[in-house]
């Protein structure tokens, strides 16, 4: 009996022991088994959101769009040099004064624009024994107005004025080696007034060539005795104070702060008469300026300037100065 005890038990275990094998994991029913599960310690809501409407009023701004932008730049350079009596070196006693004013106003809405600029420049020398001398002198207004045709290209309209302000001698010494002077110029003797229309490429804020195919310029000499004394009289036929021509004009234009704190501004302007092919007109301005601190600056400005009308070669002029600058608005 104890023997077949025995074999049954072998048998159940190597039964379970080959279902072991075959499954490896035993369901278990939990039906009618007393199991608590340990409650979450978060706290749970349950319900709805409720949503209220909050009632936006509109901000009313005070403000309007200001389409132009401004810029004035004054100027003031003083040189001067002194030496006592007994001073071995050499030297002359001098004194230079020289003043600037630049306006630029520019308006822009869309596709229209105006450009409007003045520059008055005026300087004089004394040196001690000598007669006072004029070192810079310019009245130069500009007004331009655009309408863009494309993205680099303008259809354009534009009048300026140049002249300056006080008389211009050459001078000379006489046989006592006394300075005397001869009168060259004067307020609106010459002056000019152009007028031209035509097309303008502006690939940046920069850079701008002005391209006049229609362009008139009138030439002045008011004062009478310039009109009979100077052979060339600036074009004007002697005897007569006023000359117009038409003429394909070509402005070109740069302006940028090409290193910290040091801005170029050049200006090439050349002028074709339609009368007279070979008389070409060419002027170009030149101004560098660094500066040194908010309000002190060091200038270099010089102009080219070839026109028949005035001398067969051609002439130039060049200044350097140090002095201060202000700025309206910084």
């Amino acid at each position: 009996m104890k023997n077949l005890l025995l074999t049954v038990l072998i048998v159940i275990a190597l039964s379970f022991h080959v279902n072991a094998q075959e499954v490896d994991t035993v369901p278990i029913s939990t039906k009618n088994l007393d199991i608590k599960l340990k409650r979450s310690p978060l706290p749970t809501r349950i319900g709805t959101i409720q949503f209220k409407p909050v009632e936006l009023k509109p901000a009313l701004v005070n403000a309007k769009v200001n389409y132009w932008k401004t810029k004035t730049s004054i100027g003031i350079n003083v040189n001067q040099a002194a030496f006592s009596d007994n001073w071995k070196g050499g030297g002359v006693n001098s004194l230079a004064i020289g003043g600037l004013v630049n306006y630029k106003a520019e308006y822009s809405k869309e596709s229209y624009s105006y450009v409007s600029e003045v520059i008055f420049q005026y300087g004089k020398v004394k040196n001690k024994s000598q007669l006072q001398k004029k070192t810079t002198d310019r009245i130069y207004w500009d007004n331009k107005a655009a309408i863009q045709l494309s993205k680099n290209w303008y259809f354009f309209g534009s009048i300026n004025f140049e002249s300056q302000f006080d008389k211009g001698f050459s001078y000379s010494k006489d046989a006592q080696g006394n300075e005397q002077e001869k009168l060259l110029s004067r307020f609106m003797s010459p002056g000019y007034l152009t007028e031209s229309i035509g097309f303008e490429y502006k690939p940046s804020k920069v850079f701008s060539t002005r391209i006049g195919t229609g362009t008139a310029r009138q030439t002045f000499v008011l004062d009478s005795v310039l009109q009979n004394a100077n052979a060339t009289n600036f074009g004007v036929k002697q005897g007569r104070s006023f000359r117009n021509e038409l003429a394909f004009q070509i402005v070109s234009s740069y302006e940028k702060e090409i290193f910290q704190n040091i801005m170029l501004k050049t200006r090439y302007n050349m002028f074709i008469p339609y009368d007279n092919f070979g008389h070409i007109d060419h002027r170009l301005d030149v101004n560098l300026v660094a500066k040194v601190n908010r309000f002190i600056n060091v200038s270099i400005t010089g102009v080219g300037l070839y026109d028949r009308d005035t001398d067969l070669k051609v002439q130039g002029s060049q200044t350097l100065a140090l002095g201060l600058m202000f700025a309206f608005p910084r």
